[in-house]
């Protein structure tokens, strides 16, 4: 083998090694984003789930209070009529 083939098998190693890093660094950046994505998708489900918790929660207290005024409504008129 001559000097000039060793330098040109060299240069393609190189070269090959080259693309291999890029394709490698290009894939990890996409893992990162889609990571990322799956990050904020998941932050978003959270808060809306903890919105839902909020309403519900709210909309419990609502009846249990309406609950609670109609057995007092009914306690005050029972008294009222003597029982």
């Amino acid at each position: 083998m001559t000097i000039e083939t060793l330098d040109s098998m060299a240069q393609v190693i190189d070269s090959m090694e080259n693309a291999v890093r890029l394709r490698s660094q290009a894939r990890a950046e996409k893992r990162a984003e889609e990571a990322e994505q799956a990050k904020k998708a998941f932050q978003e489900k959270l808060m809306l789930a903890a919105a839902t918790k909020t309403e519900l929660d709210s909309m419990a207290s609502k009846a249990k209070g309406s609950h609670d005024a109609v057995v007092r409504d009914q306690l005050m008129g029972m008294m009222m009529a003597g029982f």
